[in-house]
């Protein structure tokens, strides 16, 4: 197993350069920089302007300056903001802490509701319950997450049960603690449901089938021939192997809330890294935008090595060999 991370980390530490790289050539092959709107205020002299220039090597080729950015993050130096006019580290951390708890959230909405519900339609196959949850899972699969945030916030906004947007209320810091946790979760409500219904739809589909597939195994049907209960046949035997396939999909899914949270915090107003990027990104904020790049591809490589994990302690016949690091 180790030989096997090892292994996957050397591969992805290509596909981090590969991607920042492409990154970092997108942002210069776009017309215009951030020093453009400071030459043109008054306040700012030209002198500051070459000095940032000359500090960043921004007039340097554009290897030279991905080579100094690469170096300047194996010193653990992410870059400076010039938006913010801040650290690039100080704006992540402060960001990237309401994207996890905004991810967190879905994720276990999604994995906590989408199995149950793939395993339900599954022993209820041709059922209405198995039909009905065909039709809403269709329906939430192949609504856009914007539009489906959009028509919450409508929803909210004329019963007037949850807030609208943002993530805290005005009078946020004169509530106690428990108040302020009851504050944050209302304002999760939203954002966490609509990033959750697209994923949760295809997870119970998929499960769905998975399930299925398992049933007719001729294990299962020994193991009723045996006269087993038939909540162990379902629970312990068919389950198990049946959420097998689905481990792999942890790492994809991790990173695929991660990438759909940024629409999501545009339209809910979550103040989390999509908002940041979409901002870094208008004001051709070259550091913060490779480093939010950087940043989702190691969350990235991190939920793949989680799944491999999981996938070995679900199901111990999976062994990573030498012979299989070699195919």
């Amino acid at each position: 197993m180790l030989k096997h991370i090892f292994s996957r980390l050397c591969s992805t530490i290509l596909l981090l350069l590969a991607v920042s790289f492409f990154t970092f050539w997108l942002m210069h092959a776009t017309p215009g920089s951030f020093f453009d709107s400071l030459r043109l205020n008054p306040q700012i002299s030209p002198e500051t302007v070459a000095r940032y220039e000359r500090l960043y090597h921004l007039k340097d080729p554009l290897l030279v300056q991905y080579g100094h950015w690469i170096i300047n993050i194996l010193h653990g130096e992410w870059g400076y903001s010039f938006y913010y006019n801040v650290p690039v580290t100080h704006v992540l951390g402060s960001r990237l802490f309401n994207t996890f708890i905004l991810s967190l959230s879905s994720f276990l909405l999604t994995w906590g509701i989408g199995i149950p519900l793939g395993v339900w339609a599954a022993l209820r196959r041709n059922q209405w319950v198995d039909r009905g949850l065909s039709i809403i899972s269709f329906v939430a699969f192949s609504t856009p997450g914007f539009f489906l945030g959009v028509l919450v916030l409508y929803a909210a906004s004329k019963w007037g049960v949850l807030p609208l947007g943002g993530m805290h209320s005005p009078n946020y810091d004169d509530m106690t603690l428990i108040g302020k946790i009851r504050d944050t979760a209302l304002h999760l409500v939203i954002p966490a449901t609509v990033l959750s219904l697209s994923a949760m739809a295809s997870l119970q589909r998929i499960m769905r089938g998975n399930m299925l597939g398992v049933l007719r195994q001729q294990y299962i049907l020994a193991a009723r021939a045996k006269g087993l209960p038939e909540s162990n046949v379902i629970y312990r035997h068919a389950l198990r192997n049946a959420f097998n396939p689905m481990v792999t999909l942890l790492g994809y899914e991790f990173a695929a809330l991660l990438s759909g949270a940024a629409l999501i915090e545009i339209v809910c107003s979550w103040p989390g890294l999509g908002s940041l990027l979409l901002t870094a990104v208008r004001a051709k904020d070259v550091y913060l935008v490779m480093s939010s790049t950087l940043l989702a591809g190691i969350l990235l490589v991190i939920g793949n090595c989680i799944a491999d994990l999981l996938l070995t302690w679900v199901d111990p016949r999976i062994r990573y060999e030498k012979k299989n690091l070699s195919q």
